[in-house]
């Protein structure tokens, strides 16, 4: 057998053995719709969201009488890398009845009217407000 016969046999087996590998199903994730949330809801979740930045939600978890923070916390913290913009979208998205069940005991227990409360200065003044009203004691 000469050189070219033997690379033409080889050649041959190498067909036989060839490994085809299919093509991956691909599946794409339809993209997820978020619905428009009213104006005063983004605004108190922007103020949540960045007092949960700084640490200091005391203030409103005097009113979750339902533990609706936990859900939220959890939620921003697994995706705290958001930008503040993006997270207030998405947790919306998410807990947008967690919020709003915030909203709705804090109206029932001081008064507030959310919808009144269009800017995060508002939110803020608010939350002093909030806290100058604990009682202080001298221990």
């Amino acid at each position: 057998m000469t050189e070219d016969e033997k690379m033409e046999a080889s050649t041959e087996e190498n067909d036989d053995m060839q490994v085809i590998m299919p093509e991956p199903n691909r599946v794409e994730m339809p993209k997820h719709e978020f619905k428009d949330e009213p104006d005063y809801l983004s605004n108190f979740a922007n103020f949540y969201i960045a007092k949960f930045g700084e640490s200091d939600l005391e203030i409103i978890q005097l009113f979750d009488t339902s533990k609706n923070m936990i859900d939220i916390n959890e939620y921003l913290t697994n995706n705290i890398n958001f930008t503040r913009k993006e997270l207030v979208k998405h947790a919306l998205g998410e807990h947008d009845y967690n919020f709003q069940n915030l909203l709705d005991e804090m109206q029932k227990q001081t008064g507030v009217d959310p919808e009144a409360l269009k800017t995060y200065e508002d939110w803020d003044h608010w939350y002093a407000e909030q806290r100058g009203k604990i009682q202080r004691t001298l221990s």
